[in-house]
């Protein structure tokens, strides 16, 4: 059986590494929204920690991310046939 184009393209390792980490950062940057927004409005913090907030989870966002990466690239069961 012939696969299509599109499947071909969402086979390929880069784009599904951009969709999962696009997945990721969707929930985890909702979350950091929802921590910040509270941490400015009900503590009453001051703006440069809600800015210390966002730096913070920026380099914490992709320490988590190249760790969850990593576990799946340690699973013996992943797909290592679609090598760019």
């Amino acid at each position: 059986m012939q696969t299509s184009r599109l499947q071909n393209f969402f086979q390929n390792r880069v784009v599904r590494s951009f969709i999962a980490y696009s997945i990721f950062r969707a929930f985890y940057g909702a979350g950091i929204l929802a921590v910040a927004y509270f941490v400015s409005t009900s503590a009453e913090a001051p703006w440069p920690v809600t800015v210390g907030i966002f730096l913070c989870s920026m380099v914490l966002s992709r320490l988590l991310f190249k760790r969850i990466k990593g576990r799946k690239n340690m699973n013996p069961d992943s797909d290592t046939t679609n090598e760019l």
